[in-house]
């Protein structure tokens, strides 16, 4: 059963932030400017053919999670992605193609690169093999994939109950809002992990909350120690309704993360992998299926 203990309100970011969450966080403002005035994007990614891309950089963002950075072409071609979108990454494994989506980490606007973080599971064969690449390593990729298309301001609040790596399709929307001095839309992330060294990036979501006041991250651990000062347990009713916007057509809540928690909170995807019926914990907040999204 999914329940839930609190021990304090909300945990409050750290005043130090690393080196990358703030280059990353910072560079917002700077790439969407440049990106505006080009006048003839040269986009990196297809989403008719998979294209190979070279790994340029390598980083721990956890004990089990890996940050990892592909050139593109030059450093004038983008990705192509907009919010909120996915692409697809390939290998081959003993002669059987193994494809699964991820959602880059970095923005649209950050020309010559692509981020990926992903999180290596045990029996993922596709994760377990990004998280082993090296710097020189290529990885075949196509994309984008619109999910769906948010527009500034389309509501007034936007929130998210992400689990794990499925921080990575809510982190994307929100990059995109707080990068847009244009978008007044408020948002919330409940971000479910069982431990806190399980948290990924957290830096980065700290520094989106203290640089943009219409961001808050909350943290929910299942397996906190003593010294914990976040949320304890998981996501109940009490919890959704005291931190996320409450059901209206002016707000809009996005779900991603593992199997059985999405099953407690929204329900699964169907088995054609459309949105499938709202079932759990946000339809006995009183959500309907046009104000759920499941990724």
């Amino acid at each position: 059963m999914f329940s839930f203990m609190l021990r304090s309100a909300s945990h409050q970011p750290s005043a130090a932030f690393s080196a990358t969450a703030m280059v990353s966080v910072l560079g917002l403002a700077s790439f969407s400017t440049a990106a505006r005035n080009a006048e003839e994007p040269k986009v990196a990614l297809s989403p008719k053919e998979f294209r190979s891309f070279k790994v340029t950089k390598v980083e721990d963002v956890t004990h089990d999670t890996k940050r990892l950075v592909f050139a593109l072409p030059t450093e004038e071609h983008e990705m192509g992605t907009t919010a909120a979108s996915c692409l697809m990454a390939k290998f081959d494994l003993n002669g059987k193609p193994v494809v699964r989506p991820y959602t880059p980490t970095n923005t649209n606007d950050e020309k010559g690169r692509l981020e990926l973080v992903v999180k290596g599971y045990p029996n993922g064969k596709l994760s377990k093999h990004i998280v082993n690449l090296n710097v020189g390593d290529e990885l075949a990729m196509k994309g984008p994939f619109l999910k769906f298309e948010y527009k500034p301001n389309q509501y007034k609040s936007v929130g998210f109950i992400c689990g794990g790596s499925g921080i990575t399709p809510g982190l994307q929307v929100i990059k995109e809002i707080c990068r847009n001095p244009n978008d007044s839309t408020q948002v919330v992330l409940v971000f479910c992990n069982k431990t806190e060294k399980d948290i990924i990036l957290r830096d980065e979501l700290d520094a989106l909350q203290y640089m943009y006041p219409q961001f808050q991250v909350h943290y929910v651990l299942s397996e906190a120690e003593a010294n914990w000062e976040g949320y304890t347990g998981y996501v109940t009713k009490e919890l959704i309704e005291k931190l996320l916007p409450g059901p209206s057509n002016e707000s809009f809540i996005g779900v991603c993360g593992p199997p059985p928690m999405m099953d407690a909170i929204s329900g699964n995807k169907a088995p054609d992998r459309s949105q499938g019926e709202l079932k759990g914990l946000l339809k006995e907040v009183g959500y309907t299926d046009t104000q759920v999204f499941k990724f």
